[in-house]
C-alpha cells in the first residue's frame, strides 16, 4: 500500500477555524505522538530540583517547539486547509 502525500489526514470542522477529528490513520498517530511528548516534557520538567528551574524550562521548551510543530502540520493536513467555516459544506 502506497502513502499517497495528498491526502488529508484531518476532517474541517464545520463551525469555525482549524481541524476536526482525523480520517487517516497518519492523524491519530500524530495526536498519540504528540500526547507522549507532552506527558513526557511534563515528566522532565517536574525532575527539577528544590531552587532549580532549568529542567522545567527545558522541558516547557520542547511542549512548546512539539505543539507548533503539532499545529503547522494539522494545518497543512487538513482537508480544505484552515479557514473560517460557518456550517455550510466543508
Amino acid at each position: 500500500m502506497r502513502n499517497d502525500p495528498s491526502k488529508p489526514w484531518f476532517a474541517p470542522k464545520r463551525y469555525g477555524y482549524g481541524a476536526g477529528l482525523p480520517i487517516a490513520w497518519q492523524g491519530w498517530a500524530l495526536i498519540a505522538g504528540y500526547f507522549l511528548i507532552f506527558i513526557g516534557a511534563i515528566n522532565f520538567s517536574e525532575q527539577d530540583k528544590p531552587g532549580s528551574t532549568f529542567m522545567s524550562v527545558v522541558g516547557m521548551a520542547i511542549l512548546g517547539v512539539a505543539t507548533v510543530a503539532f499545529v503547522l502540520i494539522c494545518a497543512a493536513k487538513t482537508k480544505g486547509g484552515w479557514r473560517w467555516r460557518w456550517g455550510g459544506k466543508p
